[in-house]
């Protein structure tokens, strides 16, 4: 099967589709506030960096997000810990202050459940690193959600992400394809996204009883979450890793 990827600056008349495609994150993730107030900005004030997928029927199949920020900024230069919120923030800071970027950083790809399997993570990076190539940018770095972190949530990042394969590439599914385009472990961002709500909240999200304080694995969180039954909360700050491509 053939895709065919656009840019929402191409054909704005599909903003809704995009919006409504099916995903299949985990509920508490797209509750992170940063990413609910930043997200929907990229499509209405960057569309020239919301690319999609469409298949043969001209459904709308998987989507690459991501923003142009200026990380050589005063008081920047380098990649944040706070990894994926931090960009979201710096990149809408420069473009109302007027800033000029000078580095693309990836914020989602995002595939439907029926198009997984078919190769299309790998396909709209690539587009995203063509694109930000088109625009005129020699770097792409990435706050990398590793894939199958979910599955060891107490294993500690640092030593999840230093795993390799014997042929080199890392051990991770997400890492290895972004290691596969060219890209090289920068560092952990270990407060890329951070989620608090109520404990009745998460057991809306999860299920789970949230009766216990202290950490609780939670389905597809890369890393236990912070319960205190005393406070009614629990928070999740989730590690990614940072990944450089050069262009």
């Amino acid at each position: 099967m053939t895709f065919k990827i656009t840019s929402l600056a191409e054909r704005p008349e599909r903003a809704r589709d995009v919006w409504e495609m099916a995903d299949s994150w985990p509920e508490f993730v797209i509750a992170d506030l940063v990413g609910s107030a930043c997200f929907p900005r990229i499509a209405a004030e960057l569309p020239a960096y919301v690319l999609f997928a469409e298949d043969e029927r001209g459904e709308i199949v998987a989507t690459a997000h991501s923003v142009p920020f200026a990380l050589h900024a005063p008081g920047r230069g380098s990649l944040p810990a706070s990894g994926w919120d931090q960009v979201l923030v710096w990149a809408f800071a420069d473009l109302r202050n007027g800033v000029r970027p000078d580095t693309v950083s990836a914020i989602a790809v995002t595939v439907t459940p029926e198009a997984q399997g078919r190769g299309l993570s790998a396909l709209m990076l690539t587009a995203m690193r063509d694109n930000a190539r088109a625009h005129g940018f020699t770097e792409v770095v990435a706050p990398v959600r590793p894939s199958a972190k979910h599955l060891e949530p107490r294993t500690p990042v640092e030593e999840y992400v230093r795993r390799v394969r014997p042929d080199g590439l890392p051990e991770d599914p997400w890492m290895r394809v972004h290691a596969r385009a060219g890209a090289t472990v920068e560092r952990v961002a270990p407060a890329s996204m951070t989620v608090s709500a109520s404990l009745d909240q998460w057991r809306r999200w999860t299920g789970l009883p949230f009766d216990t304080s202290g950490p609780v694995e939670v389905p597809r969180a890369l890393v236990p979450v912070h319960c205190d039954v005393e406070r009614d909360h629990a928070v999740y700050v989730e590690p990614n890793v940072w990944m450089r491509h050069r262009l």
